[in-house]
């Protein structure tokens, strides 16, 4: 690409800025970064960074002062940004995707160096991966939620394609922003059966996918002790009796 492509590429996106997280937020629904925060302050960087980039020709050291970014929940989102923007392109969506793939590469090398020099210092927001790829290939939705904060820890491929989001954009979120209002209570019973250490409590639940469609469930989640940190380890499946799998995944999780 020319140097004026690239200038050009580069005021277009700024100039679409708007219109782009439109799009981003309607493809990823509750999943989508808060107004305000880190996520949306990150994705405020990866657009300078990419600014910068293609006006320069060379892309700068992007800047992560002040943030820990999960690199897992951010690539997912920013990758989600470049497919808005592509999509946006019309004609030209070759050249923006070919464009914003390195961009993207670089941003990913970036953060994982980063996460790299801060283990000398203290451990990284982001968390380890509480499962083995082995549960990628289990068709039931597989959670691995805090039991205190609800929080995803992780999400198995099924859990993102139930909910119509990219699994890796799940993990940080609250699970109740996939649970309507009025269906929290069995979700909250189960995990605080589990922080009371009941190694297993399967009961009937409900979700609903980005866009509002509810999801009727029936669910069993397992008790797991990580670094003094109690998970609940979830697997649901609609309109079918859950099998019990609980000890399969428990195998499958690394050792701490």
């Amino acid at each position: 690409m020319t140097g004026n492509v690239n200038r050009e590429l580069s005021s277009w996106l700024m100039s679409q800025r708007l219109e782009i997280e439109r799009v981003m937020h309607a493809r990823l629904g509750a999943a989508a970064p808060a107004a305000s925060g880190p996520e949306a302050e990150t994705l405020r960087r990866f657009r300078t960074f990419a600014s910068t980039a293609l006006m320069r020709g060379e892309a700068p050291r992007p800047v992560f002062d002040g943030l820990r970014p999960n690199e897992r929940r951010v690539m997912a989102l920013l990758t989600c940004w470049s497919e808005s923007a592509t999509e946006l392109a019309g004609p030209d969506r070759q050249i923006v995707r070919a464009s914003l793939a390195p961009l993207l590469d670089a941003f990913r090398l970036a953060i994982r160096t980063t996460g790299t020099k801060r283990k000398t210092s203290g451990r990284p927001r982001a968390t380890r991966r509480a499962i083995t790829a082995a549960i990628d290939r289990v068709a039931d939705l597989f959670f691995a939620l805090d039991v205190d904060t609800g929080e995803i820890l992780d999400a198995n491929p099924a859990a993102g394609a139930a909910l119509g989001v990219a699994r890796d954009a799940l993990i940080g979120l609250e699970f109740n922003a996939f649970v309507p209002t009025d269906s929290q209570g069995p979700w909250w019973t189960a995990l605080d059966s589990i922080a009371e250490g009941q190694e297993t409590h399967t009961f009937l639940a409900s979700m609903q996918d980005r866009e509002g469609r509810p999801i009727r469930l029936e669910a069993s989640a397992s008790h797991y002790l990580r670094s003094n940190r109690t998970i609940a380890l979830v697997l649901a499946r609609p309109a079918t009796k859950v099998e019990a799998l609980v000890e399969a995944v428990v195998e499958t999780l690394p050792s701490v």
